[in-house]
């Protein structure tokens, strides 16, 4: 159920129990192939597919659209927010959603400069609304060994713009990948060993570079391994789990 196409007294109708979903994402560069609001259509897509799962059993909220991407700006077209006003947005929304008596509340990321506001989002709400439970999830944490397994690019990889998301874009929205301007190859300025990451592999420790410090181009990974069938595979792991936990959160 999507909260903007229902009317007022459907939402009123609504148990209470029911969680209710803000998806979190960015409109930023990704690379010369994909477009600005590559997140915003995962976002969606997860979205969407949760909402077939269980057409009843989840309020997705409107996405926040625009997120945290000040490490992109050097690149035409990204936009962002101040950390300030990304959670404040977070908290208004919520505040509003709690008010009308819903108490179950997921957080559902796809963007990497999202996590650690998400993070404090997180910490304020459970202290603000303690008779209700928040869950904050980020899409590429669910399911890791099961991701992993699909990893075919390996280390480094799966970063941004990368073989994930564009096999993601690849499987629900091929018209909007530039095919014929995949970079061929991997384009990560290295660093240290100990920052060395990925979307599936954590540092020891995290040292600060913007995107255009890390890459020339914008790509953090290795796009040339994307399929439509990866973008499938990951759909269906990631599904399966964002279904579990909206399930597991509708008491």
């Amino acid at each position: 159920m999507y909260w903007d196409q229902l009317t007022s007294p459907e939402i009123a109708a609504v148990p209470s129990a029911t969680p209710v979903l803000l998806p979190t994402a960015a409109i930023e560069q990704h690379g010369p192939h994909l477009p600005l609001a590559t997140e915003r259509l995962i976002a969606d897509f997860f979205a969407a597919e949760l909402d077939k799962a269980t057409p009843d059993g989840v309020l997705i909220l409107p996405t926040l659209a625009i997120g945290c991407s000040t490490h992109h700006m050097d690149f035409p077209g990204s936009l962002s927010l101040r950390h300030e006003t990304y959670l404040g947005h977070i908290l208004d929304t919520v505040a509003s959603v709690q008010r009308h008596g819903f108490r179950n509340f997921i957080l559902f990321n796809c963007h990497g400069g999202n996590q650690s506001i998400n993070g404090v989002a997180l910490e304020q709400l459970g202290h603000n609304y303690p008779a209700c439970r928040f869950v904050s999830v980020t899409w590429w944490k669910l399911d890791p060994k099961g991701l992993l397994e699909l990893n075919a690019s390996g280390p480094g990889g799966a970063g941004h713009a990368c073989e994930f998301e564009t096999s993601l874009l690849l499987h629900f929205a091929p018209q909007r990948v530039r095919q014929d301007k995949v970079p061929a190859t991997s384009a990560i300025e290295p660093t240290f060993g100990w920052n060395e990451s990925d979307m599936l592999r954590g540092a020891e420790a995290t040292f600060y570079r913007s995107i255009r410090q890390m890459s020339k181009i914008g790509v953090v990974g290795n796009a040339a391994s994307a399929s439509a069938e990866t973008g499938r595979q990951i759909a269906g792991r990631v599904g399966a789990r964002l279904l579990k936990i909206t399930q597991d959160m509708n008491l």
